[in-house]
């Protein structure tokens, strides 16, 4: 199959761009594969990219060329935002070539992407047909503007019907499946696929772990990093934090007196799954709607069990008591008793859980079981594109 990918690059690196590297790598290695990839910018650079991505004829007319060089049987898109556009999706369709398009966050229904505004959940998106709330909230970047400019191009988008020329769309979860099929795009529901994302599996040993707990991620208000070391500071519990984001300098006051907490920095994923190797949980708080951390998923392909957030989808990955936990991420006692629970059990019932965490990671995660996931996505686009001609 000749599979052309699309992707725009964030400023900053991110989980959808190792999506995309990920699975376009994959699907190399038994198919004709071509990538077209577009980058974010900052200052006035990105201000026109802005301006520009509601009918970016520069990025249509690249997407052009290089359908014409490689002639794909299918298209994939990942992010179109905002260095490239919808009207990619416009210009894939007038080619008369099938599409897919992953749906990594819940910018389509909401400026936000990740329904998740000044410190709270932000819904208000969902039940609107134009998302005046989230303008009014300055729920992109805390601005007006650019909330407006993004809501307006999606929007827009939406009232032509850009959205409807998707033939599949991919979801992650099955919670974010429903919250798009019952949304205001009003997509026919068979048009949602959920398939997970997948990591390659990991050439290190399985091995006893040692007492601490592990965070791995970005150090923000929406991944709950700060209720978690509110929720363990001065108890017994090991944590050890890894990332970097807006709150580094917060966190590394708010952990400074006690010993039980240790920051260890920004580091590379090779240094990174060892410390969760060894770990006896990877601990997940977020208090937003997550998309498939693949944090998660790593951690299972080296046997550590997972205590995250009851919030979203993340409790789909979570198989209760077998490979993990949930709690409330709000409520700072049911974190302690969840990590204290797990801290106090027994070591052969931790070693059937790392082989369970395993069994899960092969069952489900495994670069072999995505890559035939996303085949038959694509050929029910192709049969759907063939219906509906």
């Amino acid at each position: 199959m000749r599979i052309l990918i699309i992707h725009t690059f964030y400023q900053s690196p991110g989980g959808e761009d190792t999506v995309f590297q990920q699975e376009s790598s994959l699907l190399s290695q038994d198919h004709q594969v071509h990538t077209l990839t577009f980058q974010n910018k900052k200052g006035w650079r990105g201000a026109l990219q802005t301006l520009g991505s509601v009918w970016n004829i520069f990025a249509a007319n690249r997407l052009k060329k290089a359908m014409r060089e490689f002639k794909p049987d299918v298209v994939h898109l990942h992010n179109t935002h905002y260095a490239s556009g919808p009207l990619l999706i416009r210009t894939i369709a007038k080619q008369d070539v099938p599409q897919v398009m992953t749906l990594h966050n819940f910018r389509l229904l909401c400026p936000s992407a990740t329904l998740y505004h000044h410190n709270h959940l932000f819904l208000e998106s969902l039940k609107e047909e134009f998302p005046w709330t989230a303008v009014k909230e300055k729920a992109f970047n805390d601005s007006i503007i650019k909330t407006f400019l993004l809501a307006f191009n999606n929007w827009f988008h939406r009232k032509i019907g850009t959205w409807q020329k998707v033939n599949r769309y991919i979801n992650l979860s099955s919670f974010a499946k429903s919250i798009f099929a019952d949304s205001t795009l009003r997509i026919a529901p068979e048009k949602f696929a959920v398939k997970p994302n997948f990591v390659f599996p990991s050439a290190l040993s399985t091995e006893i772990p040692k007492p601490y707990f592990i965070y791995v991620g970005r150090l923000s208000d929406e991944k709950g990093i700060l209720n978690l070391i509110e929720s363990v500071k001065g108890t017994n519990l090991e944590l050890r934090i890894i990332g970097g984001g807006p709150l580094e300098e917060e966190v590394v006051k708010g952990i400074r007196d006690y010993a039980n907490i240790s920051y260890l920095g920004f580091k590379p994923r090779t240094e990174i799954l060892p410390l969760v190797a060894a770990a006896q949980a990877l601990i997940v708080p977020s208090i937003c709607f997550e998309g498939m951390p693949i944090t998660i998923l790593e951690a299972y392909s080296v046997g550590t069990a997972v205590l995250c957030s009851n919030l979203g989808p993340l409790p789909e990955m979570i198989i209760q008591d077998k490979t993990g936990q949930t709690f409330d991420p709000h409520n700072k006692d049911e974190i302690v008793a969840c990590l204290t629970q797990w801290n106090a059990k027994q070591t052969d019932e931790k070693d059937e859980i790392r082989k369970t965490c395993l069994a899960y990671y092969f069952s489900n995660f495994t670069p072999e079981i995505n890559e035939s996931e996303l085949l038959a996505i694509y050929k029910d686009a192709i049969e759907d594109k063939k219906l509906n001609k």
